[in-house]
């Protein structure tokens, strides 16, 4: 019953986003709209933003659901920018009514355990310190929020399989790659 009321608060959340930008959106309206107390509300959420942040964390375990292999990242990749432009006024409304770092936030949720488990798995029986794997994995998570976040930016106009089409090509080989070169450095 608790998760059904969360995904009814973010239901309801999404379709007022639809009418109003978020800052005009009052705990009322989404308690009206869905039917439930604000005792309901405070019982889950100490206020919108904590339902915003749900709400993306929500989104990004739904958005990779088995696609955080070397063989299935590109899938993934695909899929986080399905997932954004899906909630398309939910994250345009965020980006301007919430600050950024919330936004960069929802995206490295959705892109970091994607790459660190493509790193993990390139890095298998290789000697490299989970220090090192980590740095790699963030350093391509920055290096593809960068990208979704200017694309979000410009009102995500442009066709984004063309943008993962572009950040496959760039990225082929190039974690093998840093893995070895990190292996190399230790040695």
């Amino acid at each position: 019953m608790s998760n059904m009321t969360k995904q009814a608060l973010e239901a309801s959340l999404k379709r007022l986003l639809l009418q109003k930008p978020l800052d005009k959106i009052t705990i009322q309206d989404l308690t009206s709209d869905c039917g439930i107390s604000r005792m309901a509300f405070y019982y889950h959420f100490k206020d919108i933003y904590d339902l915003v942040e749900w709400a993306c964390k929500e989104d990004a375990s739904h958005a990779l659901q088995g696609k955080k292999t070397y063989a299935t990242w590109q899938e993934g990749l695909m899929q986080i920018f399905d997932a954004v432009l899906e909630n398309k006024p939910f994250i345009l409304n965020a980006y301007r009514c919430i600050s950024r770092e919330q936004i960069e936030s929802y995206l490295f949720s959705l892109t970091c355990n994607l790459i660190r488990n493509v790193v993990q798995e390139q890095a298998v029986g290789r000697e490299i310190s989970e220090e090192d794997k980590e740095f790699i994995a963030q350093f391509y998570k920055y290096s593809f929020v960068g990208i979704m976040l200017d694309w979000i930016k410009q009102g995500m106009k442009e066709e984004y399989h063309e943008i993962v089409d572009k950040i496959c090509t760039t990225m082929q080989g190039n974690i093998k790659n840093s893995i070895d070169n990190f292996t190399k450095r230790g040695e």
